[in-house]
């Protein structure tokens, strides 16, 4: 085989990934236009990033989340295991700042596990979880919702079902008691109709 056959064999393949990449430049160019077109006007030195379709939705595994307060940064999902028990959390962070850092705005979580059998079980799995010490964790019985649950500073986290629980965390330096239990409240199973 000459080198001239070789040549033309490769050139074929390196055209089709240099125009691959054009679409997608031009994609990346067509989603930037209609952000900016619909009114979505990122604040100086923060990114913005287009959601997934369950963030668009407001879902977060099988839980809806209906109320949020305002000025949150931009949502990333994640999903976990400790000790049996799966966590699916969705966490707002605000940033950069000039120093190059995020912050954490709110986090709201599931779990799911077989030890989750109640409010106490899931207090006790927690304070193993966070490494918290039982004696000096200042925790109040709280109602979320319909749910029985537990409020410690800038958390809450309440016992949905055996095998299922929640929790919100949120940064109390920007928002509010009231904004961490109006957010939890809103954050609950699904309802099928």
């Amino acid at each position: 085989m000459s080198c001239s056959s070789r040549r033309s064999r490769f050139v074929p393949s390196t055209r089709r990934i240099v125009i691959g990449s054009a679409v997608v430049l031009a994609s990346f160019g067509a989603w930037t236009t209609t952000a900016t077109a619909s009114n979505v006007e990122p604040r100086p030195g923060y990114c913005v990033t287009p959601p997934s379709t369950e963030q668009r939705a407001d879902i977060l595994d099988g839980f809806v989340i209906e109320n949020l307060p305002d000025g949150l940064g931009t949502p990333s999902d994640f999903e976990y295991e400790w000790e049996d028990v799966r966590f699916h959390s969705r966490v707002w962070e605000t940033g950069p700042d000039p120093e190059g850092a995020y912050r954490v705005d709110l986090t709201a979580k599931t779990l799911r596990g077989e030890k989750l059998t109640d409010l106490e079980a899931l207090k006790t799995f927690l304070i193993e979880y966070e490494e918290k010490d039982p004696d000096s964790w200042e925790l109040r019985a709280t109602k979320v919702g319909e749910y029985d649950g537990l409020v410690a500073g800038d958390e809450v986290f309440y016992f949905v079902s055996p095998g299922v629980a929640a929790e919100v965390s949120i940064d109390h330096e920007r928002f509010s008691d009231d904004d961490l239990l109006d957010t939890a409240a809103g954050f609950h199973p699904e309802t099928t109709t």
